[in-house]
This record gives C-alpha cells, structure tokens and sequence, in this order.
C-alpha cells in the first residue's frame, strides 16, 4: 500500500486505479432503504481514505435510471485498489454483482 504521497507514475505520467463496481440495487432509495449499515461504512471509509490522500474521487453513475446502481473510486495505487474493493461492506454483504479495476493514466499530468 502506499503512504498517501501520490499516483505512482510511470515514465513520468501518473496512474491511477479506478474500482468500478455493479450493485445488486436499482436506485439509490433502494440502497438507503435496504442496507443503511453498508451505506454508511460506505462513505465514512471512503471519506477517511479521501482525507489520507489514498481514494480522490468516488461516486455512482447517474446516467441511466432503472439499470443496477454502478459506482467508481479513483485510487492511487493498484493495491489500494484492491483493498478497497475486497473490503467494501456491500462487497463483504454480497450486495455487488460485480467489480474490477482498471489502471488510468492521467495526460493531464
């Protein structure tokens, strides 16, 4: 894991991780009604992992209502990533149809 200092970067563009995950919800209120504990561990970790640098940006996709909720965090290192993801508690809950990770490279640098 890292100590929060940044991307690693390779041939001087920096990487990052993004989790990208396929609840077993349909919506939001779904989530808020059905697994308020998951929820809440949910974003009080990710807003601690923010805090240290590790995870810079999380969040669902909006764009297309009435498919399973899918959400993405940005991390800063392959194997934040993965323990991320391996312990989310809608992951722990079973309450994810799916996740991976995928190695972004950033242009902008």
């Amino acid at each position: 894991m890292t100590n929060g200092a940044g991307p690693l970067q390779i041939d001087g563009v920096p990487r990052f991780y993004v989790v990208f995950m396929t609840t077993r919800f349909q919506s939001f209120p779904d989530i808020q009604r059905e697994a308020p504990e998951q929820l809440a561990e949910h974003v009080a970790t990710s807003k601690r992992l923010h805090r240290e640098g590790l995870l810079l940006m999380a969040g669902a996709f909006l764009d297309r209502p009435g498919e399973a909720v899918r959400t993405m965090g940005v991390l800063v290192s392959p194997d934040e990533a993965q323990h991320y993801a391996e312990n989310d508690p809608f992951v722990r809950a079973g309450l994810v149809e799916e996740w991976h990770i995928r190695e972004w490279a950033n242009i902008f640098g």
